[in-house]
């Protein structure tokens, strides 16, 4: 899983790349996705010291290649000292050959390889898991994950880290060593941002979302939303997954 950054705030580039690789394929009409990252959701304006959210795939998820992930977190490519890659990020995701998610997170340190930990796996589709990112009340740059109210790490050490972060919640599709077409739908609720290490929670408000072409941004409230893949996009997957005739 990684981190979108501004500079990714617009994926047409990956989408018309995709596109141009299919051309020439039986069925170009009905491919679509990348095999890079692409992502649907939305980040804070300001920084802040932790993020929350009620998080539910609310259908099952189609994987074709690669993964699909609903996330929230901090951090980021290039966001740790000296421009190293350093983020923190728990949620939902789904693989190949499974309709069921997996609770995750994810750890990225300077120099080193982001390192993914299952906490739970086959959680029920429609079975919501309250998730937080918490910077530590006592401990700048230490960082905890908490699930339905109790922690599930120990404390993380994230260099450089306290107060420069924007918080973010995402849903993400990456497509392998190919060009795959997935499907999810994320439901975030009662988005919050920590204000200070520890806590002082208030609600998500002053935020921008983002989306690649295949996937988008349902926005019910300025502190909740839904990510999901598109009707196109829905079409052509079930029909690469050979669960819909090229008529329907």
């Amino acid at each position: 899983m990684r981190f979108p950054t501004p500079s990714h705030a617009r994926f047409g580039r990956l989408v018309a790349a995709a596109a141009l690789a299919f051309l020439a394929l039986p069925g170009a009409a009905f491919a679509c996705g990348s095999s890079g990252y692409t992502y649907a959701g939305i980040a804070s304006l300001k920084s802040g010291f932790g993020i929350g959210s009620r998080l539910t795939a609310t259908n099952d998820p189609l994987v074709q290649g690669g993964h699909v992930a609903g996330w929230i977190g901090v951090g980021g490519p290039r966001q740790g000292p000296h421009g190293s890659d350093e983020w923190i990020q728990v949620g939902l995701s789904a693989f190949p050959g499974s309709p069921r998610s997996n609770l995750y997170y994810e750890v990225a340190r300077p120099g080193k390889e982001p390192v993914y930990h299952e906490v739970a796996s086959a959680i029920p589709t429609g079975q919501s898991k309250r998730v937080a990112v918490l910077e530590m009340a006592s401990r700048p740059n230490f960082w905890r994950i908490w699930v339905d109210g109790n922690a599930a790490t120990k404390p993380i050490y994230l260099p450089g880290s306290h107060g420069a972060w924007r918080p973010m919640a995402t849903a993400e599709s990456w497509g392998g060593s190919g060009t795959a077409c997935n499907i999810f739908r994320y439901q975030f609720r009662q988005l919050s941002i920590a204000t200070a290490p520890g806590g002082g929670w208030r609600s998500l408000t002053a935020s921008y979302s983002f989306h690649s072409a295949d996937y988008a941004v349902l926005r019910t409230t300025q502190a909740s939303f839904v990510a999901t893949a598109n009707r196109s996009t829905v079409q052509k997957a079930r029909y690469q997954a050979g669960l819909l005739n090229a008529t329907q």
